[in-house]
């Protein structure tokens, strides 16, 4: 039999919806006081928030004769009909958090306007009114939470240890700070303080204060805007990447939120600096109309949808691609201080002579593996393009170490376990990991090809004869294509079969068997209906397997050579899985572990 429910279970019900763990309390209250206009906002709690949360606000206070309604459901100062939800600025808009936390704790509220003689106090205890009183107080308002879940022990046992469900406290706010350097929080836990900003309105104090300070000393400003979004804040350089999506922080309007969209056009513009399974770090806020947004998808108001999402992933893309390509990115590496140093005459050595440019890797290089192998040359000679002049991009990086114009003044001095290559450069010691420079020349020249239909074509003989599954022949019918832009050549080979007679001019160590059929294998875990950018992005990181391996003699001019190539690419500082390429050392700190300086 169909029944109404009764109040209070309608009640509880509603304040599952909005409340789940003390954190949640938290959230609205706080929301709450900076929709009141508060430019400062202390939060104490105890037990984790389960047994007491307080949060105070110099805000604009409730006049008296609101306080009561305040509490009712749907009952909000923020909107006044179903179009106001399409322009909405509030953080807090449902009118449903403070009868949520009603329904399921005893409050106490203490409140005053300015333009008021005295403030009021006010107590409600699972949706029950219990008693109102004036009292003295200052501007503002002080709520009081206590004993959450008290009257629905079994949504109590499901909250974690005081200590877990006080963390979670603790980072959500470090978020609200972080989306409001106007405002000053202050957060306490069982009596110590945890967190207090200046609300100062600077970005990079904050990051400062709650990331530290190797966090603060590795960002990269960002500002961009179109005339329907602005976005400022900060990207953390790539060597300060997380393990995991906690250190993205992005916030439109002054709101914390999560969006697969922005995450997905953030990693994607960090993907070419990072390591697998790294994360970046940010600090973004974004501006935008609100009629471009809806807020209303999510009880928490985590999520949100953008009205134009096919136009905010490609500029969010190029803005945050743009900014890492300005800055010189290499790591570098300090040693630490003598334990008793020594002062001597400090040397001086004179900037060697420019070295010539020689030929560009790949000429070097082949010219030495035909000579080992069988395969031969079926196309016309490399399209590798000789050394030009220095690119627009280029001329951005400050340290001016890694471009085609410093490049003149390195000299390579050596090379170590047959795999990193030393190099001189003015007062800095560079050192250069042959396999992952040489991947990063061979994913950007592949990709090259697969866009601009340009190629050369390594014949291979006898042919490679492939067996390939359902799955794999559907992927390479599919997209015959994007394999000859890339310089493949295959063809049926009865059933099944297809013989591989040759293979990108530039990748002739793909001419093995295994690592052809490595390549389909990892192809076929691909969409079939997958772009082809994809798929060629996906082939370009698979000729990484061509790649020069450490252990593996190099001649110098090959060395030289693939500097000469690396430093032309965009990004030459990381291979496409994140490591990188080369690090650096000062002159100083080698001095200073050799105590020739304090």
């Amino acid at each position: 039999m169909i029944q109404i429910l009764d109040t209070a279970t309608i009640n509880q019900i509603a304040a599952g919806e909005v409340i789940d763990r003390p954190a949640s309390v938290v959230k609205e209250l706080v929301e709450n006081a900076v929709d009141a206009k508060a430019t400062a906002v202390a939060v104490d709690i105890d037990g984790g928030g389960i047994s007491r949360i307080r949060v105070t606000d110099n805000g604009c206070g409730l006049p008296r004769d609101e306080i009561a309604t305040a509490f009712l459901r749907h009952a909000t100062s923020k909107i006044r009909s179903v179009e106001d939800l399409l322009t909405v600025r509030s953080l807090g808009f449902r009118g449903e958090a403070l009868s949520s936390i009603a329904a399921v704790s005893r409050v106490e509220v203490i409140t005053k306007p300015s333009d008021a003689l005295s403030g009021y106090r006010y107590r409600i205890e699972g949706g029950k009114e219990l008693s109102g009183e004036e009292v003295g107080a200052p501007d503002g308002t002080t709520f009081l939470m206590r004993d959450l879940f008290y009257n629905t022990p079994a949504r109590r046992k499901f909250l974690k240890t005081p200590q877990t469900e006080g963390a979670y406290i603790a980072d959500l706010m470090e978020r609200l700070a972080l989306s409001r350097p106007d405002i000053s929080f202050r957060f306490c836990q069982q009596g110590t303080e945890k967190l207090h900003t200046s609300g100062n309105h600077n970005v990079k104090d904050l990051i400062y204060r709650i990331y530290g300070r190797e966090a603060a000393a590795e960002l990269i400003p960002v500002a961009a805007e179109t005339e329907w979004l602005r976005v400022t804040g900060y990207l953390g350089k790539p060597v300060f990447s997380r393990g995991n999506r906690g250190g993205e922080n992005y916030f439109i309007n002054g709101r914390y939120i999560r969006s697969s969209l922005i995450g997905r056009a953030l990693e994607e513009a960090y993907k070419p600096y990072l390591m697998q399974h790294r994360y970046p770090f940010c600090v973004l806020h974004f501006r935008a109309a609100p009629e471009l947004l809806d807020v209303n998808v999510h009880p928490a108001k985590m999520e949100l949808r953008f009205g134009n999402p096919e136009i905010l992933y490609p500029w969010l893309f190029s803005v945050v691609r743009d900014a890492l390509k300005t800055k010189d990115l290499i790591p570098g590496v300090s040693l630490p201080e003598p334990e008793t140093p020594k002062t001597e005459n400090r040397e001086t050595k004179p900037v060697p002579d420019p070295v010539p440019a020689p030929e560009p890797f790949e000429e070097v290089r082949r010219a030495r593996v035909l000579k080992e192998t069988s395969v031969y040359q079926a196309g016309p000679g490399s399209d590798i393009p000789k050394a030009g002049p220095d690119s627009a991009q280029m001329e951005l990086f400050e340290e001016k170490i890694f471009t085609p114009k410093a490049r003149r003044e390195f000299r390579i001095i050596g090379q170590l376990f047959e795999t990193y290559w030393l190099i001189e450069y003015r007062d800095t010691f560079l050192l250069m990991d042959q396999h992952a420079a040489h991947e990063k020349v061979l994913y950007e020249r592949t990709m090259k090809a697969g866009r601009t239909k340009e190629h050369t074509s390594q014949a291979i003989m006898p042919p490679i004869i492939l067996s390939l599954n359902a799955k794999e022949e559907l992927v390479f019918q599919t997209h015959k294509e994007v394999f000859a832009s890339l310089g493949f050549e295959i063809e049926p080979f009865g059933g099944r079969e297809y013989a591989v007679y040759g293979v990108p001019g530039n990748l002739f160590s793909l001419a093995e068997k295994e690592l052809l059929t490595e390549l389909f294998a990892c192809l076929a875990g691909e969409d079939a209906d997958a772009k082809p950018d994809m798929l060629l992005s996906r082939v370009a990181s698979l000729a990484c397997k061509a790649a020069v391996k450490g252990n593996q003699t190099l001649s110098l001019a090959e060395a030289e050579a693939l500097i000469d190539e690396l430093l032309r690419l965009d990004n030459p500082y990381h291979c496409p899985h994140g490591r990188p390429t080369m690090i650096t050392m000062s002159r100083r700190e080698l001095e200073k572990k050799f105590r020739r300086i304090v």
